[in-house]
């Protein structure tokens, strides 16, 4: 799956909600992802699964941003002389 399908499958499952909610409350749980994503490695276990849910807070946060994820991506990281160091 490409990253702009991601993003648009997320925007339809949850952007109402997460428009509703608001950029920082999503942001809130976005972090609080984070937290267990550090969790999970520390304990060596469930590291996909918090991987997979700090991706898609992500893009919650950068469809209430209205930020393409993958453009931005490709911006910062895929240009010509390549990605900055």
């Amino acid at each position: 799956m490409e990253i702009k399908n991601a993003q648009k499958l997320i925007d339809e499952f949850y952007g109402k909600r997460d428009r509703e909610r608001g950029v920082w409350k999503n942001l809130v749980w976005l972090g609080e992802e984070l937290g267990e994503l550090y969790k999970a490695v520390r304990e060596n276990e469930g590291i996909e699964e918090e991987v997979a849910d700090v991706f898609a807070w992500l893009l919650s946060v950068a469809n209430v941003l209205g930020v393409d994820v993958e453009e931005a991506f490709r911006k910062k990281y895929l240009r010509n002389e390549g990605p900055p160091l």
